[in-house]
């Protein structure tokens, strides 16, 4: 598969030891950004709507709705845990659930009647753009291959001796960490000199692998719009998204049998990797009433342009049994060979491209008269373009180039649908909404794809509305523990993850 190829190609290529790889794609633009819980509650079909504060991240014509100003808080709690399965073995992951903050700011509205330009608006706002809080867990015996593979081949493959591998530039650090605690070594097999991982002379193994993700991207925006006559509302916004993603990965492989003759019992790898940097995008909007009754928008965002810098820690342990008399584990951390990596580089997001309509029951001009709405978005988005570069002149690009023409290879550009309806009973509002977003990837071995379904309520009375909505977010999605070279099959979990959210927004009218 060409997914198989351009990934094995690039683990070759990691003798570099350089952190970017394709996947940081998806977890940088395969997100589905948060909103108020009212916006929430419809699915985040905002785009035609207009009149919530979300639309400074969606499409900021929206904002020429407002007459009135208004402040809003909301506040969150996310509840996540995942479900793998990995060779026929099904498992849970443990709950990772947090505290967290939605879209919250300020909307300044200056009526202006007399004028052709009957309303203009300006925000300033915050939004979790991403959300990374989750938990990964799964296991199984593979009687096919082992992550010691890699390492394996990649030393093999490097031309570096055994002597010179701790300084040497041409092995990444994990291959190093697997020689030193001699998860790899060299072996003479019908006359020939190979090197194998220890793992490679049993039946079978047991593995099992546990990722921990945290942190968010939060996007601070500048949002302004104007009104022209009631029919046509233009705006745009320029956004700073902030960056802070940790994950904890715990891989292990050991001996099913116990057998304690065969020189191996485990190994495990733990790696931590936290990225931390910021961006600067813009959307621009605009929405066409043709009669009271109808909304149709257009918004269009520019890619996110991200300065990135990844730090990453690890440790390796292996337990060789009695290969080496009185020393049955060896153990060594990414510190013995210096200062921890730091990674630094730029990273470009893919375009998107929105459409929107929206149907206002009883659409008249005194918002208290109307009866609901239905509104939908038709989203499309480049991931294909998006694009790895160097953060310093001095940096060698021919990585990132190589990185880029996979990133083209393996992603393709999707449609992402929203939905939502709602009916308004006085100064009480339910709420319901639907929304699914795109398998991203061109020739992916398995299906992938979001969706959310969601619900609420809202008040609104007196200038004081509180909306409360949940939304239930189900991602389908490939995780592979190692990546192997071809001909070789790569093995993977499909993992299915759980994320609920409860969203509350108060917010006040300054009139």
């Amino acid at each position: 598969m060409k997914y198989t190829l351009s990934i094995a190609f690039l683990t070759l290529i990691g003798a570099r030891a350089m952190a970017q790889l394709p996947e940081d794609v998806i977890r940088m633009s395969w997100n589905v950004p948060s909103g108020t819980a009212r916006s929430q509650a419809i699915g985040g079909a905002i785009g035609a709507l207009g009149g919530d504060i979300t639309s400074t991240f969606v499409n900021p014509a929206g904002l020429g709705f407002y007459k009135v100003s208004e402040i809003v808080l909301t506040p969150g709690f996310t509840l996540a845990h995942s479900e793998g399965d990995y060779r026929g073995t099904s498992t849970r992951s443990s709950n990772a659930n947090r505290f967290n903050m939605s879209t919250t700011g300020f909307v300044s509205a200056n009526n202006t009647p007399e004028n052709k330009w009957v309303s203009k608006a300006f925000s300033i706002a915050v939004n979790r753009a991403a959300n990374f809080n989750n938990s990964i867990y799964y296991k199984g015996n593979n009687d096919y291959s082992s992550g010691s593979e890699v390492y394996a081949d990649e030393f093999s493959k490097s031309g570096v001796s055994i002597d010179d591998a701790y300084a040497s530039p041409y092995l990444s650090l994990p291959t190093k960490m697997a020689i030193y605690t001699y998860l790899i070594d060299t072996a003479t097999v019908g006359g020939v000199k190979q090197v194998l991982g220890r793992p490679e002379y049993l039946n079978s193994i047991d593995q099992q692998n546990r990722i921990t993700t945290r942190g968010g991207i939060t996007e601070i925006a500048l949002g302004y719009a104007g009104n022209l006559q009631d029919k046509f509302y233009l705006g745009g916004s320029i956004g700073i998204p902030i960056v802070k993603y940790e994950r904890r990965t715990e891989y292990t492989e050991s001996d099913p049998t116990n057998n304690e003759s065969n020189n191996f019992k485990y190994y495990r790898y733990e790696e931590m990797l936290t990225t931390t940097g910021a961006g600067i995008n813009a959307k621009l909007g605009a929405i066409f009433k043709p009669i009271q009754q109808l909304r149709l928008g257009l918004a269009v965002h520019t890619p996110t342009i991200y300065g990135l810098k990844d730090n990453v820690t690890s440790k390796m342990v292996t337990h060789h049994e009695n290969l080496f008399a009185n020393i049955p584990v060896d153990s060594v951390t990414s510190d013995y060979y210096g200062a921890s990596p730091l990674y630094k580089y730029d990273f470009s997001s893919p375009w998107k491209f929105m459409l929107s309509g929206a149907y206002v029951i009883n659409g008249v001009e005194d918002v208290t008269q109307q009866r609901g709405f239905i509104t939908a978005d038709v989203e499309y988005v480049t991931y294909g373009s998006s694009r790895f570069s160097a953060a310093e002149e001095s940096d060698d690009d021919s990585y990132y180039s190589q990185v880029n023409s996979t990133v083209k290879q393996l992603y393709k550009s999707t449609f992402n649908f929203r939905f939502g309806m709602e009916v308004k009973f006085n100064t009480i509002m339910g709420r319901l909404g639907f929304a699914h977003y795109g398998n991203p990837y061109e020739d992916n071995p398995v299906k992938a794809g979001k969706s959310n379904i969601s619900a609420g309520l809202g008040y609104r009375d007196k200038g004081i509305f509180i909306d409360l909505t949940y939304v239930q977010s189900i991602t389908t999605d490939a995780n592979f523990p190692y990546r192997l070279p071809p001909p070789q099959q790569n093995v993977y979990a499909d993992v299915k993850s759980n994320i609920g959210q409860i969203l509350l927004t108060i917010g006040f009218k300054v009139f």
